[in-house]
């Protein structure tokens, strides 16, 4: 164990396993749903400004999500949606959520390079019952010595957690996909933070890279990562 670092967190959605994915193919399912109300381009600007709105009150994850869409169905269409729609909007949810789960190349591997050396902690958010059930469905459950699902990712959230699980974010590095939830804020409390982009990300995920930071490092993919962690001493 390096004397700089003793705990790394992991990101779930879009870090280990495919998430996005399945957002989108249901939001092409919406916009032609729609497609007799409002052109995509405009559906899909309605939808991002609901969920923005929304998010303080639903959350983050496939329910805050299906909520949004019928919102945006109701609006586009002068409160006229039919019922018909609605029903398939909430079955492509139920979908979603019963999606099985599809590991990201070198996740396991990677997790795995490091457990046996460092606290391993998964730290996401979304749906408490969705994010439970994936993770399970993984298999990765019994390589972490800790797992936060927590309602949103702020530098104080990564300060609490990698003080209950290990030595505080001085000594720790998240590693995810996300730059404004799983890298900005960890670096911001203290720590490291590891970009691992997926090439599918949610608009309100978008953060610009933080590259004049000392502790920001970006990889390709999770098989760099074990050197990348023997490296930082």
């Amino acid at each position: 164990m390096t004397e700089n670092l003793t705990t790394i967190g992991f990101d779930a959605d879009d870090t280990l396993w495919h998430n996005e994915r399945f957002f989108r193919l249901t939001q092409d399912r919406f916009a032609e749903l729609l497609a007799d109300h409002a052109e995509r381009d405009h559906l899909e600007a309605r939808l991002l400004a609901a969920e923005r709105r929304n998010i303080g009150q639903y959350g983050f994850g496939i329910k805050g999500f299906v909520l949004s869409m019928i919102e945006t169905a109701i609006e586009v269409t002068d409160e006229k949606v039919p019922a018909s729609v609605i029903r398939q909007l909430i079955a492509a949810g139920q979908e979603m959520l019963q999606h099985p789960i599809e590991l990201l190349p070198h996740a396991r591997a990677a997790v795995e390079a490091v457990a046996d050396t460092y606290r391993v902690i998964l730290v996401t958010k979304g749906d408490l019952l969705d994010q439970e059930r994936k993770l399970a469905q993984s298999g990765l459950g019994e390589l972490f010595d800790g797992v936060e699902i927590v309602s949103d990712k702020t530098p104080r959230t990564y300060a609490e957690i990698f003080t209950r699980h290990g030595d505080g974010p001085e000594h720790a590095m998240m590693i995810g996909n996300s730059l404004k939830s799983d890298v900005v804020p960890a670096i911001e409390a203290g720590g490291w933070g590891v970009y691992v982009p997926h090439g599918m990300t949610w608009a309100l995920e978008h953060a610009e890279e933080p590259a004049d930071r000392p502790r920001y490092r970006r990889l390709d993919d999770l098989s760099g990562l074990a050197a990348l962690v023997s490296g930082i001493g």
